[in-house]
């Protein structure tokens, strides 16, 4: 005799078995039971991202004194944000809330106030509900939320936090995976109509930098397993994964001792928000910030050969705006 997913979980919890116990069953249960070759049609690359509408840039950066103007700033550059979230739309917003003990003015988080703006203008495109979340690596989520300024700046815009449940990290395929084919996935991300990607450039001991692609990890179970080979299973999850818009905060960036830092010394002002419908754009331009090029970041050249999106700056119309105070 078969059971439904819901039927198996209620028994379980009824037998004292932890939600996390359950959750990772079913995960194991789900990734073995998602096909482990690529598409059918024998492709080995996803489709590139569309080109932007008639006039519209390819990739907008704004610079400024308020995080908000910059943010209304980009969008318009990119056509607005109805080109993104249409009346009725579910939204999410993933941005990078790391650790529940730094405030965002050591730039270990995103700028509240820039994710407070995406929140306001998804909601006067007429989105239906829009909801922020992430997935800290320390601490709590409840914690990390007030403390990063991002519950109070989204709540204040008319957004929800959603602390995400461990239930619906299900196996997901990923059809165009190389190095991995099937993850435990955050569920609402691969079903939402609009996903936002908003990550703080800053800093990795890894990865080098942390940008929108590395910002991904924030959705999946398990991200400490991706952590070898990173920037090729980055490049893997981000085939399945595929924010419309990706975000950049810019505002101050973390110059040394990423993902976490703990230092000021360690900020630099840089007051810039990129936005771009192609994520391997937006880090590729994030990346001259350090004064690095895309090419100097795994995931970037990873992105750009696997067909993600583009890492020559030169080949898109790119939009710099300065924002007054």
């Amino acid at each position: 005799m078969s059971i439904s997913r819901r039927e198996f979980i209620q028994h379980m919890l009824s037998l004292g078995v932890s939600a996390a116990v359950v959750a990772a069953a079913l995960s194991i249960l789900d990734c073995s039971s998602q096909p482990t070759h690529g598409p059918a049609s024998g492709n080995t690359t996803p489709p590139p991202p569309p080109p932007p509408p008639g006039d519209a840039a390819y990739l907008a950066v704004a610079r400024g004194d308020s995080p908000t103007a910059m943010v209304q700033a980009a969008l318009t550059a990119l056509g607005g944000i109805e080109r993104f979230v249409r009346p009725g739309n579910d939204v999410i917003i993933k941005p990078n809330i790391c650790v529940s003990y730094r405030t965002y003015e050591y730039a270990a988080t995103t700028n509240p106030e820039v994710v407070g703006a995406l929140v306001t203008l998804c909601l006067g495109a007429g989105a239906r509900r829009v909801r922020v979340m992430d997935n800290p690596f320390s601490g709590s989520a409840a914690e990390a939320y007030p403390t990063s300024g991002i519950e109070e700046a989204v709540r204040s815009a008319g957004g929800e936090m959603e602390v995400m449940s461990t239930m619906k990290f299900q196996g997901a395929a990923i059809p165009y995976g190389r190095m991995i084919t099937s993850w435990p996935v955050y569920r609402d991300m691969l079903e939402t109509d609009v996903l936002i990607d908003v990550p703080i450039a800053k800093h990795h001991g890894l990865a080098r930098l942390t940008l929108g692609m590395k910002n991904l990890l924030g959705v999946v179970a398990n991200p400490g397993g991706l952590h070898t080979d990173l920037s090729e299973k980055l490049t893997d999850l981000a085939t399945l994964v595929r924010p419309h818009l990706t975000v950049i905060d810019g505002v101050r960036i973390l110059m040394n001792n990423g993902p976490s830092g703990g230092s000021l010394s360690d900020v630099k002002m840089t007051n810039t928000v990129i936005a771009s419908h192609d994520i391997v754009a937006a880090d590729a331009y994030a990346a001259t910030l350090f004064n690095l090029q895309g090419a100097d970041i795994g995931a970037v050249r990873a992105g750009s050969q696997r067909g993600l999106g583009t890492m020559d700056m030169t080949a898109i119309k790119i939009e710099e705006i300065p924002v007054g105070a």
